[in-house]
């Protein structure tokens, strides 16, 4: 570390602060201003790095750090180019302000719902809410990154001044510069520091279905069983709130209400269907549960007010002269995670396989400054407020791996809220109670893109959001009977297609395939064509999983990640890669019916007073007609479209034809794409007979992975994979030798060779090597 003053070593008194001046790695650098942050978020340590100072500049291998006369840092490539400058501090409003290049476009904070990936220009008050959460990680396509240690509320601004992060609590500046040279190192640097990502259950990749709510346990199974009878695959049903009864007995886990007394039988019933269960938990509590009167003993608890602000569930808007008493609880105190687990453990010992994480941002309404300026443990609620997501999950994460060592289950969190780091404790973020529009839609690429920069990588949304009230236009529940609603649930679900996690969810109308109506009819059909197309890419997705894990991959990938030469993807907002090899290109806007402007938010939609929508009927609707849309092929290489296999160039916009059953895809040349069979649920059908579908055009690899599907094994090497290769000169795929193993490996097995222009061929392989003349 380094301590320099102003640049200058001076005998007399300075008018800046003191600048440390810390490398954890050859290419990550640590600011410290004043008083450091007390980290929740670095899990590195310092390595010891060679460096070499001359005077006012510090030199890695690199990365070299300069300062001025006025105490400011530029941060250069190790051969001399600038990548960022600092202009401006202020140490004890924990206020700095650097330069950009005029036309540097920067990327991430975390999920803001604006439907834009560039930041420049923001303007935006960085504080946790049910519809964005923030990260404070931000990059550049110069392929630098920021990551700004504060947990308070912070202001970030870009505009003719600068770009500034300003945040309210703080003694100090401290925060990460990373240079990875793109995305995707900037990504794996800012793991380095805050942790890996740990891999979720196979299972968790098939499709998933909930709403708001299964008010019985006997409607929570019969949705499994609706779907096994239509053969319809299924691997998740979630039991979200209320299963405890009351709101004054909010949050008890367990199964308190009268509906629910068979609780702990119906998830056993759950898992002899082959499904896995999942169920709602909350960071606060109703003042008559056991936790509420434990935490309150110790102090744990705030004062905030937050959802439900009334204990009648049942009347809307909140009856406020009936408070609920529901209070959040302290997740910076150990203890507190502590007595939080000790409950939650009965219903781990139920059977639950996952998690549902309610409010981890959390709710807080109408805030007062004395709400802000509360005791928590570790400072006060303002210092800590952005924090508190990562702290709760964090604190299960912890606690189910220390208390079941040997467990099989793999921890799964779906969590409504996230902070930096969170990456590293099993959990999937959620991008909260987003409006049932195409405007929604459309924003939830960029926000989802945003959030994976950060280095986050697990996202999903409420398929077809969760506010559909203003498609009920014949009564309450018959949004999917409604063809503006049906067309955006049907694309929505094509965007859904191509995050980690594949979940329909949403409230004032149920979303079960049947809901939209029956095998044949056009809405069915394709609802059921995007789930069984998800269950042949899980082989392909879980693989990427791996990546995800060993090499800090990213599931959904913003064009320029690997594109960064072309211009024109810099900020688009509307495509993405799906891993590696596939290139997703939604359909965001109505092709079929109309779009109406819909406005609704995370409270105005518990309302349900929307003025409703023109009604279309059903027969004005050609659902088969096909339609055509333009969109964009990055430069750089060409690509086969999924459906046609028809070949095209990059660096142009196409016009595609498509149909309400097709989401518009291409595969770059090169790529090798295995395809599982299809199958009511994860493990009903073995990997023994794959599709792999090759993409010639450009060389090419892929790496196939398995592993038990569950458990914490793979940690310690209980796995196995298998690499292919493509020598597009030599026409030759080689199937390489299997590396590794696990209980109940196959040890035999089928390839089908699939080539675009149909050629195909069957390879038997039993674990070496082959080659294979195409």
């Amino acid at each position: 570390m380094f301590t320099v003053c102003c640049g200058l070593m001076m005998t007399t008194p300075c008018m800046a602060q003191d600048v440390n001046i810390e490398f954890y790695t050859p290419n990550i650098v640590h600011v410290v201003k004043g008083k450091p942050t007390k980290t929740l978020v670095i899990t590195a340590k310092p390595e010891n790095v060679k460096t070499v100072r001359k005077g006012n500049t510090w030199m890695s291998s690199e990365l070299t750090v300069k300062q001025d006369v006025n105490g400011s840092l530029t941060f250069l490539t190790a051969a001399g180019k600038v990548l960022l400058r600092e202009k401006n501090g202020d140490v004890m409003k924990a206020r700095q302000t650097f330069l950009l290049d005029k036309d540097e476009p920067i990327y991430g904070l975390g999920t803001i719902q604006n439907g834009k990936m560039n930041r420049r220009g923001e303007h935006k008050r960085m504080e946790q809410s049910n519809l964005e959460d923030f990260q404070n990680v931000l990059q550049s396509v110069k392929g630098w990154g920021i990551y700004w240690d504060n947990y308070s509320p912070t202001q970030f601004d870009d505009d003719v001044d600068g770009m500034t992060f300003a945040s309210e609590v703080g003694e100090g500046i401290d925060y990460y510069f990373m240079y990875g040279g793109s995305a995707d190192g900037v990504i794996a640097l800012m793991r380095h520091l805050t942790g890996d990502v740990p891999m979720f259950p196979l299972w968790t990749y098939g499709f998933w279905q909930s709403k708001e709510r299964y008010k019985t346990a006997a409607e929570t199974e019969s949705v499994v069983d609706r779907y096994r009878e239509l053969q319809v695959p299924l691997d998740g049903i979630i039991q979200d709130w209320q299963y405890w009864g009351s709101n004054y007995l909010w949050n008890a886990m367990d199964f308190l209400s009268e509906d629910f007394t068979d609780g702990p039988q119906m998830i056993k019933n759950v898992h002899a269907k082959h499904a896995h269960f999942m169920i709602s938990i909350w960071a606060s509590f109703g003042p008559q549960t056991q936790q509420f009167r434990e935490l309150s003993e110790k102090g744990l608890l705030l004062p905030i007010e937050t959802w439900p602000q009334s204990g009648l569930s049942h009347i809307w808007p909140p009856r406020m002269d009936y408070p609920s008493g529901v209070k959040v609880y302290d997740a910076f105190s150990p203890v507190a995670r502590a007595i939080y687990w000790k409950y939650l453990k009965t219903l781990y010992n139920y059977g639950t396989d996952a998690w549902w994480m309610d409010s981890t941002d959390p709710d807080f309404f109408n805030p007062r400054e004395s709400d802000y300026e509360h005791k928590v443990t570790g400072g006060t609620w303002r210092s800590l407020r952005n924090a508190f997501p990562l702290e709760t999950v964090r604190g299960i994460y912890q606690s189910q791996r220390k208390d079941y060592p040997n467990s099989s289950k793999r921890v799964f969190i779906m969590t409504r809220s996230s902070y930096a780091g969170q990456q590293h404790y099993g959990s999937n973020m959620w991008s909260g109670d987003v409006a049932s529009s195409w405007d929604m839609l459309r924003k939830q690429v960029p926000a989802g893109l945003s959030f994976s920069l950060t280095g986050n990588p697990n996202f999903n949304t409420d398929i077809g959001g969760f506010f559909c009230n203003a498609y009920n236009t014949k009564g309450p529940g018959s949004a999917p009977q409604n063809p503006q609603y049906q067309e955006l649930y049907v694309r929505w679900m094509q965007y859904g297609l191509f995050a980690p996690v594949f979940r329909s969810h949403g409230a004032d109308a149920p979303r079960e395939i049947w809901q939209f109506g029956k095998k044949g009819e056009p809405v069915y059909d394709a609802i059921e064509k995007m789930i069984r197309l998800r269950y042949r890419l899980i082989p392909y997705l879980y693989s990427t999983a791996w990546q995800v894990t060993s090499q800090n991959g990213s599931y959904m990938r913003p064009l320029f990640s690997d594109f960064v030469d072309d211009k024109k993807v810099w900020e688009m907002t509307d495509e993405l890669m799906f891993g590696q090899s596939i290139l997703a290109t939604p359909i965001v806007n109505p092709l079929y019916t109309e779009e109406q402007i819909i406005k609704e938010d995370a409270m105005t939609g518990w309302d349900r007073n929307n003025v409703k929508m023109k009604e279309i009927k059903n027969e004005d609707v050609d659902w088969s007609q096909t339609k055509t849309v333009t969109k964009y092929l990055p430069q750089g290489t060409d690509w086969y479209d999924f459906w046609t296999n028809e070949r095209r160039k990059g660096g142009q916009f196409v016009a595609i034809q498509t149909t309400l059953d097709r989401v518009p895809m291409f595969v770059r040349t090169g790529s090798i794409l295995p395809l599982g069979p299809e199958m009511q649920y994860v493990g009903e059908k073995s990997w023994d007979s794959l599709e792999l579908r090759v993409y010639p055009g450009s060389d090419g690899s892929f790496v196939l992975y398995e592993d038990e599907g569950d458990s914490y094994n793979y940690e310690k090497g209980v796995y196995s994979t298998i690499t292919f290769q493509w020598n597009d000169k030599m026409r030759t795929l080689t199937i390489g030798a299997r590396q590794g193993s696990y209980p109940g490996m196959l040890q035999k097995r089928q390839f089908i060779i699939v080539l675009p222009d149909g050629q195909h061929q069957t390879i038997s392989y039993e674990g070496k090597e082959l080659q294979v003349n195409l």
